[in-house]
């Protein structure tokens, strides 16, 4: 979710969930040394619960981050070994790092003996030719050794050639089935299911038997189905009754970061999807496409948006 879930998308999603816990983009080690905190660290404490998502290979640069990321008030650090891009590649770190179980165990013991909170591991069933049964259980094994409880697991294989990250997206089958064995092979881990779930109620049926489900593009392309969650998963009352309702939730912060200078589309980019399937949705997402991308563009284009879907609403033909 590189470039995707910045703090602006995460404050949006929190309007729709309470409960849910949020992950940021992927950071790497030596952009936290290097690099402006406040920019790739910053974020309100009302996006709590939120964990911070870390790449690298590097033992002694991961626990840094991990540290700096404790003090920055995260609630947990996870390390990412799942994502198949080239740029992370070549920084031997992402899912390239699952031919190399030691060197994880390695980078993960040294950023648990960092921290108090938790830290926790997403990867991928496989990369390349790695068999998925063997090769899995032999990674986990290595990792849990190190006293790693929880694993995110993407439930396809990353072909790390030929391959382009959308293709990994899509290309590779699901195997959820190979995630149930792993959680039934080593039922003391926390194992939380990743990868193609589109809607709460495959989530539900998917991960039945295992400690939960991460969902990803779907809830940013279509983050409305967040909403239901706090009630269906967490047996809480949902925070908005509406789209409307959650756009109207999200204003005082859209209007709090324009008077810090944040231009209105950085923000109202993540907020396109909220209307899909919707009638207007289409007249939603062209308003704000095309207008918060003016100098000068306040709530007013939100509220613009807003009147277009209630006058396609208004009419019998869909326009989602």
């Amino acid at each position: 979710m590189m470039d995707w879930t910045d703090r602006h998308c995460r404050m949006f999603h929190r309007v729709l969930t309470r409960h849910a816990l949020l992950y940021t983009e992927m950071v790497t080690a030596a952009a936290i040394r290097h690099g402006d905190r406040q920019r790739l660290l910053g974020f309100s404490p009302a996006e709590q619960p939120v964990a911070l998502q870390l790449g690298g290979s590097d033992p002694a640069l991961l626990a840094e981050a991990a540290r700096v990321g404790e003090d920055w008030g995260y609630g947990e650090i996870n390390l990412n070994v799942g994502c198949p891009s080239d740029r992370v590649q070549d920084g031997r770190f992402g899912a390239c790092l699952m031919a190399e179980p030691d060197m994880v165990a390695e980078c993960f013991a040294a950023m648990r003996a960092a921290v108090k909170i938790p830290v926790t591991v997403k990867c991928r069933i496989g990369i390349d030719d790695q068999d998925e049964d063997e090769d899995l259980s032999r990674f986990v094994a290595a990792v849990a050794g190190a006293g790693c409880d929880t694993f995110i697991v993407h439930a396809r294989k990353a072909w790390l050639q030929g391959l382009s990250p959308k293709e990994n997206r899509e290309v590779p089958p699901l195997n959820y089935a190979r995630v149930h064995r792993l959680k039934q092979a080593m039922p003391q881990l926390a194992i939380i299911l990743n990868g193609g779930l589109a809607s709460l109620d495959q989530a539900e049926a998917e991960g039945a038997g295992l400690d939960g489900v991460m969902l990803g593009r779907a809830a940013y392309h279509d983050p409305w189905l967040l909403a239901d969650v706090d009630r269906r998963v967490f047996g809480a009352a949902n925070p908005v009754a509406d789209r409307v309702a959650a756009v109207q939730a999200f204003l005082p912060y859209v209007e709090d970061q324009l008077g810090q200078g944040v231009w209105l589309s950085r923000i109202t980019r993540h907020m396109l999807g909220l209307f899909h399937g919707q009638r207007g949705g289409r007249l939603w997402r062209q308003v704000l496409s095309t207008e918060t991308c003016r100098a000068g563009a306040g709530v007013d284009v939100i509220h613009q948006a807003l009147a277009a879907v209630a006058a396609a609403s208004s009419r019998r033909a869909p326009d989602a």
